[in-house]
């Protein structure tokens, strides 16, 4: 169970009068960044907590089970992050089709400006945690969930009935993740702009 709120965790007021965040919200910013670059195992917690300005004895205060109860918040973090990139997207257009191409847009200036690290949250410790870790695959389970019912809920609003937008949901999903991959791989934007041009073909043909 999380440890509850104290001064130590919630966010502070710097001279400047911007809000910094508290240690907790530290440890679980950059667990998710070093986990989305290089995956669970090869995150070190003596790193993790030198990059997040934090002690192990806080890291144990906030997270008595350690590493994994942290990653399992990272994750969850990182789900957030990443369905606020999709809301944005699936948001920019009523039409389904067009917001899908527009959310693959987003997708790829995002990854560009990061110099193709910083793709799917969740991929490379959702991989690697297959049958091993399964408090850590649920929680990744539940990301790819949970992204899948925002297209979901973009579709169903179109007049797309539910056994179909669902269907679609999870196929975009599945085709954004390998796009990212590829992208990243290449270097390149443009798996994801013909991911997004052909999955607004697909939604197009299913649109009332």
């Amino acid at each position: 169970m999380a440890a509850t709120a104290s001064a130590a965790q919630r966010a502070t007021t710097t001279k400047t009068g911007t809000t910094a965040p508290g240690t907790r919200e530290r440890l679980v910013r950059t667990a998710s960044r070093l986990m989305q670059h290089g995956g669970y195992e090869n995150t070190p917690v003596k790193q993790l907590v030198r990059e997040a300005e934090a002690t192990l004895g806080s890291l144990y205060h906030f997270f008595p089970g350690g590493k994994q109860e942290l990653a399992v918040a990272a994750v969850h973090f990182g789900n957030e992050e990443f369905a606020e990139q999709l809301r944005t997207g699936l948001d920019s257009d009523p039409d389904p089709a067009r917001a899908l191409e527009a959310l693959t847009l987003l997708l790829a200036d995002a990854l560009e400006a990061s110099d193709w690290r910083d793709g799917c949250p969740v991929t490379a410790t959702a991989l690697e945690t297959i049958g091993r870790l399964p408090e850590l695959q649920a929680a990744c389970a539940r990301a790819f969930v949970d992204w899948q019912e925002l297209v979901a809920a973009k579709l169903l609003a179109s007049g797309i009935p539910e056994p179909e937008a669902r269907g679609l949901a999870v196929t975009a999903i599945a085709t954004l993740e390998g796009a990212e991959m590829t992208a990243q791989v290449t270097r390149s934007r443009t798996p994801l702009l013909l991911a997004g041009r052909h999955l607004g073909r697909l939604v197009a043909a299913y649109a009332v």
